[in-house]
């Protein structure tokens, strides 16, 4: 079976992007599926979050994305379900060296492809904060496009250059790719501007706007530090049940297709 292949997106740094990819990991791999979480963001937070030391990394992304070293020689397992390909400050200097390689859009499209025999169902792609070679090559690999975003004004702003950046992508390097959805992240409903903003982004979106909602929450927010998901660190706790909403949110919308 053909892995769902996701890239978590947004071009501002500081919006859940890594919270998303991390804990959604960690909800599919609890509902039972298959999931590869791959950090292509040179900080390598996922990479801790997951409880990985990115210092202590002797294969990286980096490798695989050069064709040093094969997938399964970089692939880590983690404690809470889910599979790992790890980043660290290697991976900024490939942004350099892509430049000169022949595919450079497509290193981590073939990366992926090359590894047939594993029997992944879902595939998350955490992109670095930037419209970046790196993030270029998450979005030529990847079937949909999961975008975090902070109810704020200079949100919206931002949020039409990343969708203008989708489209070309589309046009040029990967007619199968999709945005799946819009995920309101960090949401505080005491914030009038932040409910103004929603509403905007349900009236202009749609469908395309998930239904759950991720509140600001401080226990999310710790958890990186402890190297594990929020999902793990405390299932009790407001911003863990929302990603386990979201996880199940995600499942139905590939049901439907």
């Amino acid at each position: 079976m053909k892995a769902w292949i996701f890239v978590v997106v947004n071009q501002k740094g500081g919006v859940g992007k890594t919270t998303t990819a991390v804990n959604t990991a960690a909800a599919l791999a609890r509902a039972g599926k298959r999931v590869l979480l791959i950090d292509l963001d040179p900080q390598g937070n996922a990479t801790m979050g997951c409880g990985i030391d990115k210092r202590n990394l002797s294969r990286s992304v980096y490798q695989m994305l050069l064709g040093l070293e094969p997938p399964h020689a970089v692939r880590l397992s983690t404690e809470f379900g889910f599979d790992l390909l790890p980043a660290n400050r290697d991976l900024a200097a490939a942004e350099l060296e892509l430049v000169d390689l022949s595919d450079r859009e497509q290193r981590l499209k073939h990366a992926i492809a090359s590894m047939a025999d594993c029997h992944d169902e879902v595939i998350l792609i955490d992109s670095p904060p930037s419209l970046s070679m790196l993030t270029l090559n998450g979005l030529c690999a990847a079937n949909g496009v999961i975008i975090p975003m902070q109810c704020e004004y200079y949100a919206l702003e931002g949020l039409s250059d990343l969708v203008n950046t989708i489209r070309k992508v589309q046009t040029n390097f990967n007619p199968d790719l999709n945005m799946l959805g819009l995920l309101r992240v960090m949401f505080d409903a005491r914030i009038t501007l932040a409910q103004q903003v929603s509403d905007q982004l349900a009236e202009h979106f749609a469908e395309k706007v998930f239904e759950t909602v991720i509140p600001r929450n401080v226990r999310l927010a710790e958890a990186p530090s402890h190297g594990m998901p929020g999902l793990v660190f405390d299932p009790s706790s407001r911003g863990a049940k929302a990603y386990a909403s979201f996880g199940a949110e995600f499942l139905a919308r590939l049901a439907k297709g």
